[in-house]
């Protein structure tokens, strides 16, 4: 644990003055490879996570020594950095929330090590979703701020014109969000398909926008994640970045090769 605790003293999110070995629950979870802090805040926040034996609530520190577990399971330090590229077929969701009997994208891919979702990808879409067990990549992979590329592959339930794609390209205001998207490439792929690359990850913010404009989304694929690309992969399959993979992807996020 120590060595985690070191490792991320310099990002560490807690407002207080914490030591050296002292980390915010959530990026503890986040560190060690159990989900992002995101998802780390829900399963506190749904009292899935003890500390010492001892129910806890958002924006507990955890010191060295202290005995973290999720829904009983001891968690320990990564001992090593995992990044994976996964084709998620339609109908399998990115959750840790079981409840509802779905297949969850951690059980289709049953690595051995423990690894997270980057980010969402809803049920009803599918292709390239990156895992980790670096929650440090997998936050600035996120961030809307660091306005990196993700690219879709979208068809919708009728023949657009240039005017929609006009639209679309522009930004569109969604009005239960009260925001409009930001400016994004799009381009024709056939009457009723077309690419879209997004620098924003609004919820569900494809179908909003086509919504918004009049269209049913028929079918999402997601197709790169950065410089990281679905390629030729299976859906359901996963594989391991390659090393120029891994080193592209953290020279863009600024991280230490």
């Amino acid at each position: 644990m120590k060595q985690v605790l070191r490792k991320n003293r310099a990002d560490m999110e807690a407002p207080e003055k914490n030591g050296p070995d002292q980390m915010r629950l959530n990026r503890y979870l986040s560190a060690s490879g159990v989900c992002s802090r995101r998802e780390a805040d829900r399963l506190i926040g749904a009292g899935r996570v003890t500390v010492n034996g001892n129910p806890v609530s958002l924006g507990t520190v955890v010191r060295e020594g202290d005995r973290v577990s999720v829904d009983g399971k001891r968690v320990e330090p990564a001992k090593k950095e995992i990044f994976l590229a996964v084709n998620k077929p339609a109908g399998v969701v990115v959750t840790t929330d079981r409840s509802r009997g779905d297949l969850t994208l951690e059980d289709m891919v049953h690595y051995p090590e423990r690894v997270f979702a980057v980010g969402r990808l809803d049920k009803d879409s599918e292709g390239l979703i990156l895992m980790t067990n670096n929650g440090e990549a997998s936050n600035l992979i996120q961030k809307a701020r660091g306005r990196h590329e993700k690219e879709y592959q979208v068809t919708v339930d009728r023949p657009y014109d240039r005017d929609f794609l006009r639209k679309m390209g522009a930004g569109v205001y969604l009005e239960e969000l009260d925001r409009t998207t930001r400016p994004c490439e799009v381009r024709p792929l056939d009457q009723n398909s077309f690419d879209i690359i997004l620098t924003e990850g609004l919820n569900r913010q494809i179908r909003r926008m086509c919504l918004t404009l009049g269209y049913r989304v028929r079918k999402l694929k997601r197709i790169r994640v950065m410089n990281i690309k679905l390629g030729s992969l299976k859906e359901g399959a996963c594989r391991e970045l390659t090393e120029e993979e891994l080193r592209v992807l953290k020279k863009d996020l600024g991280l230490q090769l």
